[in-house]
């Protein structure tokens, strides 16, 4: 199946799309977009993997949102929820049709209350962590992490399962925000970085330009995906509306702005990329 673009993150099975879902999928296949919806909890997972085995240019990833662990912080957001890692379900539910990867899980010490220990929570998170990974390792799957205001300890843990010979199929950094620096650091051992519709934002105060033009450009080109995270983070032109697959062609031009080539050049290579890293 030829693709020009490859939304490597969405979340096009949840419920935001209710009203008109039929109508978003015929927008990405008009646009080309191929895509992967994503689970956060296990009820968001099963119905990732039902959704995509009824969709021929979508694929599913299941595993625990590291915010769904515990009660860091009260969200309105759709797959929220706290929940025990059950690796026996996830294990089954992996093993469908039509999943090519364990995720998102990671860390994520960004929201926590006024009142709980960060020490603690950080802990569970990254023992939950571990698991996606032993499942990983077991089903021979890659892994899509989430990370934020947690990049050192989640870089730690990847070193030590590369370094003992572990989670060969590696994985993607998803909505990369962190620093060229860091980005280096995952690219070092073997993974991806995802950039997300945040790159069409206008530069914060102070700064010349959006702090993940750097990455973009430092980057190996063979190590860069793109994502939506709909219906979350919408690029511009549409930011301030919901966000949807379609929308992924908005990031690839700024990412062919930035490596100076064709808009369908930035397409094609990091549809490659996408599907070398999820084996598609």
């Amino acid at each position: 199946m030829d693709f020009k673009l490859f939304d490597t993150h969405s979340h096009v099975h949840f419920a935001a799309y209710k009203d008109d879902q039929a109508e978003v999928l015929a927008r990405a296949r008009e646009a080309g977009v191929g895509m992967i919806t994503v689970g956060t909890m296990q009820k968001t997972s099963a119905e990732a993997v039902g959704f995509a085995q009824h969709e021929p240019d979508v694929w599913a990833a299941v595993g625990l949102h590291p915010q769904n662990i515990h009660h860091i912080h009260p969200s309105e957001d759709e797959g929220a929820g706290h929940e025990d890692f059950d690796y026996e379900f996830y294990k089954k539910l992996a093993s469908e049709k039509k999943v090519v990867a364990i995720g998102e899980t990671g860390m994520d010490l960004f929201r926590i209350q006024e009142g709980e220990d960060p020490t603690k929570i950080a802990a569970e998170q990254e023992m939950v962590f571990c698991r996606h990974l032993d499942l990983c390792e077991e089903l021979s799957l890659p892994v899509i992490i989430h990370c934020r205001d947690a990049h050192a300890q989640v870089i730690q843990v990847l070193t030590k399962y590369v370094a003992a010979g572990k989670i060969s199929r590696r994985g993607v950094l998803h909505c990369f925000t962190g620093t060229a620096d860091q980005a280096h650091a995952y690219v070092a051992l073997g993974f991806y970085i995802s950039i997300p519709g945040i790159i069409t934002f206008a530069p914060k105060k102070n700064e010349s330009e959006n702090a993940l033009a750097a990455v973009v450009r430092e980057v190996p080109r063979d190590r860069l995906v793109i994502e939506t995270d709909c219906p979350f983070l919408t690029p511009q032109p549409h930011r301030g509306e919901r966000n949807e697959p379609a929308y992924v062609q908005f990031t690839a031009a700024k990412i062919s702005q930035i490596w100076g080539c064709s808009e369908q050049e930035a397409g094609e290579t990091t549809t490659a990329n996408a599907f070398r890293l999820f084996n598609l």
